[in-house]
């Protein structure tokens, strides 16, 4: 009988285990990216909302302005029923700046001689048509937009 040689068991594992370290190398390359990507995805969509948060708190404010126009304008002697929709900008250099107001007055009547004036505002961040006015029915991604009322 010829007496074979015993394999060495060290040497196949070896080789085994080389082969395993590049499989589990490229996987954690692949499981490390996908991490990589989701937290830059994650980032960016916090980063907008922020931005959008901080462009509806500006919209907010400048309805309040809006407001406030309308008001001083319609308490001003003398008392008309009502003013004419007044779309306007407001001013550049100012926070507020690239968002557009639009101002309508509505009068009811009430019994006897009581009159009640409503007036709203709606600021918008990307004004429609000629004259620029609020709201947009065909607004883009970034559109912020807040409406106040008033009764009095």
């Amino acid at each position: 009988m010829i007496a074979r040689p015993k394999p060495v068991i060290g040497c196949r594992t070896a080789r085994r285990v080389r082969g395993f370290s590049l499989i589990s190398a490229i996987f954690l390359l692949v499981v490390l990216s996908a991490l990589g990507v989701a937290m830059v995805t994650i980032s960016t969509t916090h980063q907008t909302a922020a931005a959008l948060d901080v462009q509806g708190a500006r919209a907010y404010q400048a309805a309040r302005a809006g407001i406030e126009w309308g008001l001083y304008r319609q308490l001003q002697p003398p008392v008309v029923p009502c003013f004419a929709p007044t779309s306007f900008a407001l001013p550049a250099g100012s926070t507020l700046s690239g968002f557009t107001v639009t101002v309508t007055c509505t009068l009811t009547t009430g019994p006897g001689t009581l009159n009640r004036w409503q007036i709203t505002s709606t600021a918008c961040s990307q004004p429609a048509g000629t004259p620029a006015s609020c709201p947009n029915p065909n607004p883009g991604a970034d559109y912020v937009q807040r409406r106040m009322q008033v009764d009095f």
